[in-house]
């Protein structure tokens, strides 16, 4: 088992359950009491729920990999690339809107996630791994 990979998965994990516990109330019911077109709440309510599983199949793919070592490269490669780029899109979107990263701090977390992944991409000799699966 990889340890990076699955601290990794871990915190992916959790970071799936924060966007569906806490960002719904605080951030996709609020949108969907705006007054606009309901075709708009519509992909509102998609892009909100994509997003959602896409953090659950990224933890399931992290933790997979974590377990065994076939395709473990291309998984955490994968995902490290998707949570880069959400980083970037935090990033970009909180300096060009309000100014600041702060306002838009879910990029901490995509950074760390994909910190914790790439770290088990290191030779064999240099990272923690506790099975020849």
């Amino acid at each position: 088992m990889n340890l990076w990979l699955l601290s990794a998965a871990a915190l992916s994990l959790v970071t799936t359950g924060v966007h569906v516990l806490a960002g719904g109330p605080d951030v996709h019911d609020p949108l969907l009491a705006l007054d606009m077109p309901p075709i708009l709440k519509v992909y509102v309510s998609l892009l909100w729920h994509a997003s959602s599983a896409v953090l659950a199949v990224n933890s399931i793919a992290l933790l997979w990999a974590s377990i065994r070592r076939r395709h473990r490269e291309a998984l955490a490669a994968a995902v490290v690339a998707q949570y880069l780029a959400y980083a970037g899109l935090f990033m970009g979107y909180g300096l060009a809107y309000v100014g600041s990263l702060w306002q838009t701090p879910q990029w901490v977390v995509f950074l760390l996630i994909s910190a914790l992944a790439l770290l088990s991409l290191r030779p064999a000799h240099s990272r923690p791994d506790t099975s020849a699966a």
